[in-house]
């Protein structure tokens, strides 16, 4: 849709997509999907939005969970991100990953949608802990291109961009993207898509900051360890994800302003 006029938008993913890290669950999550929606509806006001992305989902779940529900909202747009949840499995497969990603985007430009998705960072330059999965990074982001390729999907590369690599942009978790991260990631995808006003100012650096000492960075690692990755590694030992017992948060199509259950909501909800 050259002129960016898309009517009706639905985001498949996890915790990214549903925004952790911008926001939280009491006073909402915004997240780069609701941004992108933002940047959606000042090019039309008449855009409805569904983002059935649920956190801790891996790639087979959102194929399973979200693909139906996403074809018969009838989008115009989806975007189609998921795979970080695999990649920190013991058991990664790239082909398999990148194979549910592919039936994805062939099922959604099958059903008439312009798709978009985008390639993930290095992660070992966001935590040096995590430097053994740099492989499976690239891995992954080579096979999306080709899928995305085979299938006309956009694909917002903020995999190859510096930026995205800047402690800045994440949360302290570093699992999630923070509000600037957010940001950054909707600019992407607005600029894969085309969409008026977009360019390229995403990949602009931030201001110069001070980098902490080695004996400051090892300390930091630690905490880090014990706060998010201990917690993270208990659940998967568990069996047990943060995804369990939740669902999508905007369901149905509404317009951005409406959220589900308001009374905005009456008479806005799509049959399938």
């Amino acid at each position: 849709m050259p002129n960016g006029e898309y009517q009706r938008y639905v985001a498949l993913g996890d915790s990214q997509t549903e925004g952790l890290g911008d926001g939280d669950d009491i006073i909402g999550l915004r997240g780069w999907a609701d941004r992108l929606a933002e940047h959606l509806t000042a090019v039309n006001p008449g855009l409805r939005y569904a983002n059935l992305a649920v956190r801790g989902r891996v790639a087979g779940q959102v194929r399973a969970e979200q693909l139906g529900p996403a074809l018969a909202l009838r989008p115009d747009l989806a975007t189609v991100v998921a795979g970080v949840n695999d990649l920190l499995r013991p058991r990664f497969n790239a082909a398999e990953v990148a194979g549910h990603l592919e039936e994805m985007f062939a099922a959604l430009t099958a059903a008439g949608a312009q798709v978009a998705t985008v390639t993930f960072p290095d992660v070992g330059k966001i935590a040096p802990l995590a430097r053994p999965i740099r492989s499976r990074v690239f891995d992954l982001n080579t096979r999306v291109r080709a899928a995305a390729a085979r299938h006309g999907v956009a694909v917002a590369e903020t995999g190859r961009q510096a930026i995205s690599t800047d402690p800045r942009l994440w949360s302290a978790d570093r699992l999630h993207a923070g509000p600037v991260g957010h940001e950054r990631i909707a600019a992407a995808v607005a600029q894969a898509l085309h969409l008026p006003g977009s360019d390229d100012a995403w990949t602009l650096p931030l201001p110069p900051h001070t980098i902490p000492a080695g004996r400051q960075t090892a300390g930091a690692e630690l905490r880090w360890a014990a706060a998010f990755l201990g917690p993270w590694l208990g659940r998967r030992l568990r069996g047990r994800s943060s995804g369990d017992g939740r669902t999508a948060k905007r369901p149905q199509l509404l317009p951005l302003s409406a959220t589900p259950g308001s009374p905005a909501d009456t008479g806005q909800r799509e049959s399938s």
